[in-house]
């Protein structure tokens, strides 16, 4: 399997620029602030979503000055949302670090996570247009419902598919979609273009969702290197669980309804051991998969380039990443 730093070959140079503003954006006097800074700046090394909407710009015509500047905004939307996430999730490892919640507390967490958001608004007010910072305030709402959506149903063990789907296109497909649509909207092309782009970075941000939820059940913490199991901690019932609550005979879903609602320090495990023995982890990496198919057909139909190849290829990445 490639690594992502190949995968953003055509765009490397384009990358390392994004993260330049975004490190230069994050200042502060305040002693206390720059090590906050310097401790989330560890969150960013993927560098998916920057990425995502560099090569999209690259796909559809020529990279302008702009591109950077919003793949450093759509870095620092997708951060403040995992250090929120974090104090959601009671989380205590990202990307192999503390999180900000467990080394500085709730309060500075959440906080943190505003000056991100903040910051991402004042990079947005130095363009000249205005298109660029209504769509990512659009976007950052939209993740904003779909993290209430799911807090609202925490426990509720009759969450439907479509109801699932609804929530994790909001809080994680919409802004890949959002990186794909500023990426070619920047880059000059037609509307058409931009609005399958947009369908072309929702796809793949339902796929890697998907993806995710499935090795938050049945991954390696070291690997992934951040907290796993804290969906079932937390009451989130996710595809596998929601497909295994659904097919099961009335016996078995008894007792994974029980593993849900205890307190067991082992349930993880115990959940994990009934999916194995289960058709509901086949049937998420099959949904998975059709999203996916979705977005390569959506890229087979820019012109031939690396960038386009290195589309194609980041979406085929998210079906065989284990982290």
């Amino acid at each position: 399997m490639m690594h992502l730093a190949e995968l953003y070959s055509p765009v490397a140079e384009d990358v390392e620029q994004a993260a330049r503003i975004f490190s230069d954006e994050l200042i502060s006097d305040q002693a206390l602030i720059s090590d906050l800074c310097r401790h989330v700046g560890q969150f960013h090394g993927k560098m998916v979503r920057p990425a995502l909407l560099l090569l999209t710009g690259r796909a559809c015509g020529e990279l302008q000055p702009a591109h950077h500047v919003l793949a450093a905004v759509v870095e620092m939307v997708h951060i403040a949302t995992l250090v929120h996430d974090d104090v959601l999730d009671e989380a205590d490892i990202r990307r192999r670090a503390a999180t900000v919640n467990r080394l500085w507390g709730n309060e500075r967490a959440v906080l943190m996570g505003d000056f991100l958001i903040s910051h991402a608004y004042h990079l947005c007010s130095s363009l000249d247009s205005q298109y660029a910072a209504r769509l990512i305030a659009q976007t950052t709402n939209t993740v904003c419902e779909g993290e209430i959506m799911q807090v609202a149903n925490r426990d509720n063990c009759e969450l439907a598919e479509d109801e699932y789907l609804d929530i994790i296109t909001r809080k994680t497909a919409e802004l890949i979609g959002t990186c794909c649509m500023l990426g070619a909207k920047f880059a000059g092309a037609d509307n058409r273009t931009v609005a399958r782009m947009r369908q072309f970075g929702l796809s793949l941000g339902i796929a890697f969702q998907i993806t995710d939820d499935v090795l938050d059940l049945t991954g390696d913490e070291a690997e992934a290197g951040k907290s796993l199991g804290r969906d079932v901690c937390k009451g989130k019932l996710t595809l596998p669980l929601i497909h295994y609550l659904r097919e099961s005979t009335p016996t078995r879903r008894s007792q994974m309804l029980a593993f849900l609602r205890g307190d067991d320090r082992l349930r993880c495990r115990h959940i994990a051991t009934l999916l194995e023995g289960s058709e509901s982890l086949d049937y998420s990496q099959q949904m998975a998969y059709s999203y996916v198919n979705t977005a390569l057909e959506i890229a087979s139909a820019l012109p031939p380039s690396e960038a386009r190849d290195s589309l194609s290829a980041m979406a085929e990445f998210v079906l065989a990443r284990r982290y």
